[in-house]
């Protein structure tokens, strides 16, 4: 399973959204009413599942579904 469909079950569990509702570069916080409280949720969702520690202000300066994807990979997740 790739890194991206990793983090749409992710976004799919927290969010209550399918994964085709995700669009990689649109603004999360338009397209999916995403608040900060919810991206701290994330974050939290994406350490249990990834193994990968994100702080809560760098999840906070992700506006995109891509951008959480580079940051991720800037953290080393990986496909396992």
């Amino acid at each position: 399973m790739s890194l991206e469909d990793r983090v749409k079950g992710v976004f799919q569990k927290v969010l209550d959204v399918k994964p085709d509702e995700i669009e990689p570069a649109q603004s999360l916080a338009q397209s999916l009413g995403v608040d900060s409280t919810e991206m701290v949720e994330i974050s939290v969702a994406l350490k249990k599942e990834l193994g990968v520690a994100i702080g809560d202000n760098e999840i906070k300066k992700t506006q995109t579904f891509e951008e959480i994807i580079r940051l991720l990979e800037s953290k080393g997740a990986a496909v396992s």
